[in-house]
């Protein structure tokens, strides 16, 4: 799963006969490696029934269970993401890109008036050039 070079990955129950991209019993859950901190979120309560139902977990898959037991550690955190988190870094996000927006709207603008200031200035310097050159003839 994932993107091209961002991974995502699935954790299932499968059957040993299944091929390894093929079908599955159920998911249990996904681990984002690459987010900050990497994000693993599994359903421990049915990991537990399929072990105790006869589950090999694979060697990676052994060793994330053991870190959600422990409740994550620096590298990697437990559990999904607040949705208040979620929409207070996206609120804080989209403030950030209106800000930037303002002031280069308020730039833009100080910048147009500059440029009709220097216009209206020529303008005037013209206009009082034109006589001085008819009092000459």
């Amino acid at each position: 799963m994932g993107r091209k070079k961002q991974p995502h990955y699935r954790v299932v129950v499968a059957d040993s006969a299944s091929p390894r991209d093929g079908r599955f019993v159920e998911s249990l859950g996904y681990y984002k490696p690459l987010s900050q901190p990497a994000r693993l979120v599994l359903d421990l309560e049915r990991v537990d029934y399929w072990l105790s139902k006869g589950a090999e977990p694979s060697g990676t898959v052994g060793s994330l269970i053991t870190k959600a037991r422990q409740g994550g550690d620096r590298d990697v955190a437990v559990g999904v993401e607040a949705a208040a988190e979620r929409e207070a870094k996206r609120a804080e996000e989209l403030a950030g890109r209106r800000a930037a927006e303002k002031k280069a709207a308020d730039k833009k603008a100080a910048a147009e008036a500059a440029a009709a200031a220097e216009a209206a200035a020529a303008a005037a310097s013209e206009t009082a050039a034109a006589p001085a050159a008819e009092t000459a003839e």
